[in-house]
């Protein structure tokens, strides 16, 4: 049996004994009939980032087969503001590899994620599953390897305060009950998500942890595991909708806002990434030292991180969280193990002694070290359009393939200090910084709008669309505008709350 299915929570994968990505429509139909679902549901992005459901009631068998194979019309002008009323029509087809068990649903329901089409029966140029495939594509073609992501979602849980075994104010990370009261929460999130096909690495309390006007407010976080591209951002749109289903069950409230209130962590979407040929991690070389490989991406994504901040962090309070002197990233550089930088490479079990066989001598392993070097980008949150920032990355990263300078880039843009304690000022200041407002994401984005629709990944009219959005913000001075005007910078964060 594939060790890979053997204990794979997803009920269809255990049902028909398949990866995911051999599903057809053959086994969704004898998956349906042995199991007596009885309704069926298309799930898919639109532009305020957040998962639409389409619900079909299963009439009959010839029913059945024609909305999997043909799917169905959608209003595509009420879903991107870039296809006009009078032409609207889409179709949604279904994507048979991300079939699950619905859940929430008290009719047995299984639920699909759908790509988007247009008129002629082509993929929707625009739409943003298909931007992140036409990237990963491209990737491929020009570096012979695939892009691996994984995110890191971190979001608060908010109710009231029993007024027992209170957390230490912003000293939640890793905490256990009695100390944290969401714990039990977050466990069942991740069983349904995992039920639900998301490829979770763990999960656990963040630094983020208070009490104001009588409700506690919790910092958790629940990180994935690299996958292919797309199943990285699926992961996390099923996952955000699984926690904010169950949040409204509990009469729960959560939150994935970059900001929640002044001089309290904010929430981020660390988004890890690895460059795979085959099944090697090319991340490392030989003797487990970064690779020119992961240098060459690193500096095509640092200069190109000012734009990206146009698909992960797309409203005012974003910018909230970047600034100085928090672990949240301003200034573009990378370093190991460095959490003041914007792009950290951590621990990567690249070390060769046998860690295990030192604590449980009676286990000793001659098995070779795991691959499973990574690097962070740490700019992003959750009101990213995720398919579009992982898009991003990867037309980064393929940049710096494609220029000559690229190593020599990822020299000057490393960082081995703290680069904001006092005794770094020089260096500090040698550095480019982020955009700090909407309104400056979209002017770096503008500046460097060419490579992003190089080889067609992101259309003119896509790119248009968002900087046209961020810009109709104009937040160029609300950060300055609000500074020392707590209860205007909570009444944005509100606005704001359930963004993405």
């Amino acid at each position: 049996m594939n060790t890979k299915i053997k204990l794979c929570p997803n009920q269809v994968v255990q049902y028909l004994q398949k990866d995911p990505s051999e599903f057809t429509k053959e086994d969704i139909i004898r998956f349906i009939e042995a199991n007596e679902i009885r309704m069926v549901n298309f799930m898919y992005p639109a532009d305020d980032n957040r998962l639409k459901t389409l619900n079909f009631v299963i009439n009959n068998e010839e029913y059945l087969d024609s909305i999997l194979t043909y799917g169905e019309r959608v209003d595509g002008s009420s879903l991107f503001p870039f296809i006009e009323a009078g032409n609207s029509d889409l179709y949604v087809i279904p994507r048979y590899a991300t079939a699950f068990v619905d859940p929430f649903a008290e009719i047995p329901t299984l639920t699909m994620l759908a790509s988007f089409f247009n008129k002629e029966g082509q993929p929707l140029h625009s739409s943003p599953e298909y931007t992140l495939r036409k990237a990963a594509e491209s990737f491929r073609e020009v570096t012979g390897m695939d892009f691996y992501a994984m995110g890191e979602l971190e979001y608060y849980v908010i109710s009231d305060d029993p007024g027992l075994f209170a957390a230490s104010d912003q000293k939640g990370y890793h905490e256990s009950a009695p100390y944290s009261k969401f714990s039990d929460f977050r466990v069942e999130c991740m069983d349904m998500i995992a039920r639900a096909g998301g490829q979770i690495k763990y999960g656990h309390n963040e630094v983020g942890n208070f009490s104001l006007d009588d409700k506690i407010y919790e910092q958790n976080e629940i990180e994935f595991l690299p996958v292919p591209a797309i199943q990285a951002a699926d992961n996390l749109m099923i996952a955000k909708w699984i926690i904010r289903s169950l949040a409204a069950r509990r009469g729960l409230d959560v939150t994935f806002a970059p900001k929640i209130t002044a001089g309290k962590a904010g929430s981020g979407l660390h988004i890890h990434f690895k460059i795979m040929k085959g099944d090697e991690n090319m991340m490392t070389d030989a003797d487990g030292k970064l690779s020119e490989i992961a240098r060459k991406a690193i500096a095509g994504i640092l200069d190109h991180s000012a734009a990206i901040t146009a698909f992960g962090n797309k409203v005012p309070t974003s910018y909230f969280r970047l600034v100085p002197h928090q672990e949240a990233p301003t200034s573009i550089c990378w370093g190991d193990r460095n959490r003041s930088v914007l792009v950290r490479v951590p621990l990567g079990w690249t070390g060769k002694i046998d860690m295990c066989s030192q604590i449980n001598p009676q286990s000793a392993s001659e098995s070779k070290a795991p691959q499973k070097q990574t690097a962070e980008l740490r700019s992003a949150d959750c009101s990213a359009d995720v398919y579009q920032l992982i898009a991003g990355m990867i037309v980064a990263a393929r940049c710096g393939f494609e220029v000559e300078n690229a190593l020599e880039r990822a020299e000057q843009m490393y960082v081995n200090v703290n680069i904001h304690n006092d005794e770094n000022k020089e260096k500090l200041a040698s550095l480019e910084s982020l955009p700090d407002s909407c309104v400056a994401s979209a002017d770096a984005l503008e500046r460097n709008r060419e490579d992003f629709e190089k080889f067609d990944v992101f259309s003119p009219a896509l790119i248009d669309g968002i900087i046209n959005k961020l810009r109709k913000h104009q937040d160029g001075n609300l950060r300055k505008k609000l500074e020392g005007n707590p209860k205007a910078m909570l009444e944005m964060v509100r606005k704001f709350w359930h963004c993405g």
